[in-house]
Parts: structure tokens; C-alpha cells; sequence
């Protein structure tokens, strides 16, 4: 199994058209046969987000304000994966700035080094990616900052003191 999983390249498929992205079609190399395989019907995948966000953009107040209409229209709108995992991700920060309360012995080094990485990483990548997506960049670079603080108080506390010997 690893040996076939190595050894197989995607290429594009006969029907792949380049200059639509979004007609693009990834086929994996078929074993050669000694008889010819009979064709395989093409399933297109149209899901009802794509009609929603028409009518949505098809309503007259959404029309008419051009603020709403270009951010519902945008590539990275709410019709998107792109606007979701980015605005879930702000509960990671939010519990950050929750767990300036708790004690500095119960903060765990390892999970703010994670996600101050995270922070770092994933803030540069929402730059260079098109479109950038504002929404990523700036949950990450919350989570840069809050995971910085938490590891400042870790790395600055004074050492907790030993309890007296009975």
C-alpha cells in the first residue's frame, strides 16, 4: 500500500480545462489494462452555498449597500470555509485572555509556545495567500500576542516557595 501511495502522481485529466480554476479535474493514473475501460461519467459537485449567497446578493438592501454587498460577495466572505475557521478560532483567544486569571504555576509552557507558533505562522501565511484574508491575520495575531503574555508571566513569576517541611 505505501508503495502505490509513493509511487501514484496526480496529473490532470483529459477534460481539464486550465483556464478555469474552477473546472479543474485531478485524476489519479489508472493501472494499464490489456482492454480499453469504458468512460466514466463526470459528477459535478454543485452545492446549495454558491445559490444562496446569489439570492442573498439578489436582495434589494444587500444591493443597494455596497459595504454589505462587497463583504457577503467577497472571496473570503461568510459564504466561505475561509470566514468560519478563522472566526471559531478567535475561542482559542478568547480563553487565552480568560486564563490571565488563573495561576501562573497552571499555565501550561507547551500549549502557549503552540499557540504563540501558531500565531506567528499562520499571521504571515494569511498574507501571501490570495486573497489575504484580514479575518485570519488578525485572529493570529491575537493569538501571537495573548500566547506571548502568557508565557512573559510564566518566564517572569517569581518562583513559587516551597512548602514548609513537616
Amino acid at each position: 500500500f505505501l508503495g502505490l501511495a509513493v509511487s501514484t502522481v496526480w496529473s490532470f485529466g483529459p477534460s481539464a480545462e486550465v483556464a478555469d480554476s474552477s473546472r479543474l479535474v485531478f485524476e489519479l493514473p489508472r493501472a494499464r489494462k490489456k482492454e480499453p475501460s469504458p468512460p466514466r461519467a463526470r459528477v459535478s459537485m454543485v452545492g446549495f452555498v454558491p445559490a444562496l449567497q446569489q439570492r442573498v446578493l439578489a436582495m434589494g438592501f444587500v444591493k443597494n449597500n455596497q459595504l454589505l454587498h462587497g463583504f457577503l460577495a467577497h472571496p473570503a466572505g461568510p459564504f466561505t470555509i475561509f470566514f468560519w475557521a478563522p472566526t471559531f478560532k478567535w475561542a482559542i483567544s478568547l480563553s487565552n485572555i480568560a486564563d490571565l486569571q488563573r495561576p501562573v504555576e497552571k499555565i501550561s509552557t507547551a500549549q502557549q509556545v503552540a499557540v504563540t507558533a501558531t500565531g506567528v505562522i499562520w499571521s504571515r501565511y494569511s498574507m501571501v495567500i490570495t486573497p489575504v484574508n484580514w479575518n485570519l491575520f488578525s485572529v493570529n495575531i491575537f493569538m501571537a500576542v495573548t500566547g506571548f503574555i502568557q508565557l512573559y508571566r510564566k518566564f517572569t513569576a517569581p518562583a513559587a516557595a516551597p512548602e514548609a517541611q513537616k
